[in-house]
């Protein structure tokens, strides 16, 4: 729980929710494409053939629970957190909706959670760019 509180716009009753209602089977390592589908976060295209060709929208068929449980935090995320505020408004800029927009911050979100508990590292804003430089001094 303390490493998911790193994650700025996720505190106590977040990071509760989020361990309670993620998935894992048997021990297995957390897969975050796994994880995503579970909270019904995945996009659905929809198609019928050749003629018919609708807006796509996230399938919903997961834990409504954890999806409710990363509305708020996204939202807060949106204003706090310098990568998902970034996230964001770059695509906002590229003509998607806002709820469209904060949808894909949800599970960016997600993601980031997923990564911090696989890891067992506390969140770094610049993680990535540590690794690059961690990668290029060992080549």
């Amino acid at each position: 729980m303390e490493l998911l509180k790193t994650i700025p716009g996720i505190g106590d009753k977040t990071a509760y929710e989020i361990l309670s209602e993620i998935h894992i089977e048997d021990g297995e390592n957390l897969n975050v494409k796994a994880q995503v589908a579970h909270a019904g976060l995945a996009p659905r295209e929809r198609l019928s053939g050749s003629s018919v060709r609708g807006k796509s929208k996230i399938c919903k068929k997961g834990n409504s629970n954890l999806r409710g449980a990363l509305y708020m935090p996204a939202m807060c995320c949106i204003q706090h957190n310098p990568i998902l505020f970034g996230f964001y408004h770059r695509l906002l800029s590229k003509g998607k909706l806002e709820m469209v927009a904060l949808v894909a911050v949800m599970r960016k979100l997600l993601t980031i959670c997923i990564g911090v508990l696989r890891n067992n590292q506390p969140f770094q804003v610049d993680w990535v760019q540590k690794r690059k430089e961690k990668l290029a001094m060992t080549t």
